[in-house]
């Protein structure tokens, strides 16, 4: 069961306050943790690292966030609610531009979040704002009631995946101390002696075309996405 209170404090009435102020606050616990978790890995954001961070003992962070899968539910919902995703009167295709950058934007920044699953995301602030954004978006392009949801839970699918696999570019070069330019530079050797050109025609003829230095595939695909949404409506 999740801890809804956690996740909407923002939006419940203020507590009149009684007896000693508290040291910290929730938001703060929070973000400690996503400070650590940005730096060395979600496993690193423990309760008790997340407590030394803070100068206090880790039993005090209990009286703020119940347990790590709290707090991990809280940290997910912030960086999902940091998009800033909200109505503009800019064009329906310019607003699905703006939720694929900034979500991968959040996943580059956060690179944790590839530990992650959302497949059952935190039912709070950051969740709903995303489905009200793409929602409207839809919405907005003219698309059938009985499609909208359909539409925007393809172009989630699909922003997701490559912001994903930017997350985890991010999340593999810390760990390993190497850019994944790097890493493939390094595998000259394979295209040399291993690569077989006649085993792979359609990729060598690719390569011989000059095929592989566009690596735009993210907005080619995005845009042919879009293209049948706004076809599907007309």
């Amino acid at each position: 069961m999740e801890n809804y209170p956690l996740l909407w404090r923002r939006t419940l009435p203020a507590k009149k306050p009684t007896g000693r102020p508290p040291r910290l606050s929730v938001d703060a616990v929070v973000a400690a943790a996503i400070r650590i978790a940005d730096a060395d890995g979600l496993e690193a954001a423990s309760m008790a690292r997340v407590a030394a961070d803070l100068g206090v003992a880790t039993m005090t962070l209990y009286t703020y966030v119940p347990s790590r899968a709290d707090l991990i539910a809280a940290m997910v919902d912030d960086v999902l609610l940091a998009r800033h995703l909200a109505a503009t009167e800019q064009s329906w295709r310019d607003r699905v531009a703006v939720f694929a950058e900034r979500t991968r934007e959040m996943f580059v920044t956060h690179p944790w979040l590839t530990e992650v699953s959302l497949v059952r995301p935190p039912l709070g602030p950051g969740t709903m704002a995303e489905r009200e954004f793409l929602v409207a978006t839809m919405t907005g392009a003219g698309v059938p009631a009985g499609q909208i949801n359909r539409a925007a839970l393809a172009v989630t699918a699909y922003v997701y995946a490559f912001a994903r696999e930017a997350g985890e570019d991010a999340r593999l070069s810390r760990i390993s101390g190497q850019s994944t330019e790097s890493w493939w530079l390094e595998r000259g050797e394979f295209w040399e002696k291993w690569f077989d050109v006649e085993a792979y025609p359609a990729m060598t003829a690719l390569w011989n075309a000059g095929g592989f230095e566009d690596q735009a595939g993210f907005e080619y695909g995005l845009a042919l996405l879009l293209d049948g949404i706004e076809r599907s409506v007309e």
